[in-house]
């Protein structure tokens, strides 16, 4: 991977152009103790966007894979992160470029939509829905659990579910729970209703993290749902279906 300097923080990205030469360029943001690999390469989500002639860059969020790890949950806000995202766009010399993210990666999508719009010819919002608004989503525990020595038990399956997948990944845990504490900004519906750039909302209807999709999307003046039938929270990202429906949306968008 290459790697650039965000503001003092080092953050791992990869670049990768599109078949057949020049294309227009989308940003990925993967979620919580996920990374770039495995949010959007095992998932064929460069694979795909590549050979629909779209130049794909990918980063690792602070705190997760290649990128540095920082151990102060106030170094982990939504807006940092966006910013990070901002700087990786000015390193790459993109004035202006199509962002997906899931999940915690659909927060700071989201951060972007608002606060950098000139940046933004798209935002897609996948795995996160009204939840952004309500602030709920993840049970509490996780950090506890991931800072917990081996064998303790968590306070609930999900917990348990994030520290046997933080380790499967070999993740930095201390970073990963300083991450999750200090990056779970909610929007206002007044600030959701200012983002007007063409937005995808894409949701499992059996994803319980999420929130509404559709709900979500209502909000923005700009903005339509995809609601992908018979998928959960992890199920959902690398779907056929949600892999479809970006590419429509992408083709279809000014």
């Amino acid at each position: 991977m290459d790697s650039f300097d965000s503001d003092g923080v080092r953050i791992a990205y990869i670049d990768v152009p599109a078949s057949g030469g020049c294309g227009d360029p989308i940003l990925l943001i993967h979620g919580f103790a996920s990374n770039h690999v495995v949010n959007w390469v095992n998932t064929t989500w460069v694979r795909t966007l590549t050979q629909a002639g779209y130049r794909t860059i990918a980063l690792d969020n602070r705190g997760h894979g290649e990128s540095e790890k920082l151990y102060d949950p106030a170094r982990y806000g939504s807006e940092d992160m966006a910013g990070d995202a901002v700087r990786l766009l000015n390193h790459l010399g993109i004035e202006r470029a199509d962002v997906m993210g899931y999940s915690m990666g659909g927060r700071i999508t989201a951060h972007l939509a608002l606060d950098h719009a000139a940046r933004v010819r798209s935002a897609l919002i996948g795995g996160l829905g009204l939840h952004l608004v309500e602030g709920k989503g993840l049970p509490s525990g996780i950090a506890d659990a991931l800072e917990a020595p081996a064998g303790a038990k968590a306070a609930n399956p999900t917990a348990a579910a994030f520290r046997t997948f933080a380790e499967q990944t070999k993740s930095d845990l201390r970073a990963l729970a300083a991450c999750i504490r200090g990056s779970r900004q909610t929007l206002s519906r007044a600030e959701i209703g200012q983002i007007d750039v063409p937005v995808l909302v894409s949701v499992g209807t059996l994803d319980t993290v999420a929130g509404s999709g559709p709900g979500l999307a209502a909000l923005m003046p700009n903005a339509r749902s995809l609601e992908l039938e018979g998928r959960d929270h992890s199920s959902a990202v690398g779907a056929k279906p949600h892999r479809d429906g970006v590419l429509a949306f992408l083709a279809a968008r000014p």
